[in-house]
């Protein structure tokens, strides 16, 4: 079989911060003033955000995941200075444990007033901080195909990003509460099938004319079909505690594309699953995090999430030293040894007793590699 050309794989990383009073703990506005001293020095990789106590960067096109690791890392080590420098702290974790949002500054942009206009408190209320992940396509056509198969593995990538546990001073016994807050907006979860990309297109064009949408931007899957690049954008993600957590997880996604791409131009296609059966495994990968167990719809039965995660480990293997993403994959392993964010999180309360210990610990796990 000819040599397949992975170059198209390309990365793109964008992760969304808490900002921190680190007197109260409490999340806290930085008026935008990270953002502009941000500019300053990484331009537009870091952007406001709807509440005025998230930041968010956004690396540049990278080739490959060694480049997404270095623009990561830089991105956080400046963001942290940047608010060093303001008496301010960053972290990340998908909520934070204690504040509640009705106390949180919305941010004052035409887009955001618009979106809070029309979706009301449940615009208000969603303080949570993801990680998105663009994988590149060589065209929009391979793109609806890899999206379609991809959904299958959200759960499996998803549980092990879980970093929400808490969420207003409450243990909400979710290892991510985060997709919780965000079911609320229309236009979330895991999205359907869709049996050519022109099938795609003709979906967001009749929302645009029926007035339920301006722009294909107000998708809000947890992976879409990216309106405006040729990528596929991986959105189910809590924002991951570490660097490294990070990366793992951007390199998954990239190899499971890669893979279904390989298996495309074998002839071969992955199973396709209903919404509704995907909808179960995501449900537990947020109760559960990496601790439970899936479904795997081939056997019909549950099967321990961990080994399902080893099996997906399995199916990307052929690809990962032709992306050159070898070490980065072999990350996984660690959050299998050490836990998620959110068992991190629960261990530290468990131990302290404290909200504001285990904000301390995000804090302090912020530019851990």
């Amino acid at each position: 079989m000819a040599h397949l050309n992975y170059k198209h794989f390309t990365l793109g990383v964008e992760e969304e911060y808490m900002v921190l009073d680190p007197g109260t703990r409490e999340l806290k506005s930085h008026e935008q003033k990270i953002v502009t001293e941000g500019q300053k020095v990484i331009k537009d990789k870091v952007k406001a955000e709807m509440h005025q106590a998230v930041v968010e960067v956004g690396t540049d096109i990278c080739q490959d995941i060694s480049e997404a690791y270095k623009d990561v890392s830089t991105l956080r080590g400046t963001i942290s200075q940047i608010a060093g420098e303001l008496g301010l702290w960053v972290g990340a974790s998908g909520t934070h444990p204690f504040s509640h949002w009705e106390s949180q500054l919305i941010t004052d942009h035409v887009r955001y007033n618009q979106i809070v206009n029309e979706l009301q408190e449940a615009a208000r209320s969603n303080l949570i901080f993801g990680l998105h992940v663009h994988v590149g396509m060589e065209d929009r056509k391979m793109a609806i195909h890899i999206a379609n198969s991809a959904r299958y593995f959200l759960p499996h990538v998803y549980a092990l990003s879980t970093n929400s546990p808490f969420w207003e001073a409450r243990k909400t016994g979710y290892k991510s509460f985060r997709t919780k807050v965000f079911d609320k907006f229309p236009r979330t979860g895991i999205p359907d099938y869709f049996e050519s990309i022109e099938a795609y297109d003709n979906y967001v064009n009749l929302l645009i004319k029926t007035n339920c949408i301006d722009n294909a931007k107000k998708i809000w899957w947890d992976l879409r079909v990216h309106p405006f690049f040729n990528t596929v954008e991986f959105r189910i993600c809590d924002v991951p505690m570490t660097i490294n957590e990070t990366i793992a997880i951007a390199g998954l996604f990239q190899a499971i594309c890669a893979k279904l791409y390989k298996l495309r131009s074998q002839n071969m296609n992955f199973m396709m699953y209903q919404r509704a059966l995907l909808n179960e495994n995501k449900w537990r990968a947020s109760r559960y995090g990496i601790d439970g167990t899936l479904i795997d719809f081939g056997k019909e039965s549950e099967v321990n999430t961990r080994v399902l995660i080893y099996e997906l480990l399995d199916f990307v293997d052929d690809v990962v030293d032709s992306l050159g993403s070898r070490h980065a994959i072999n990350l996984v392993q660690k959050i299998l040894d050490n836990g998620t964010g959110a068992d991190r999180q629960l261990a530290v309360f468990e131990q302290t007793g404290k909200l504001t210990s285990v904000v301390d610990y995000i804090h302090d796990q912020f530019l851990v590699p």
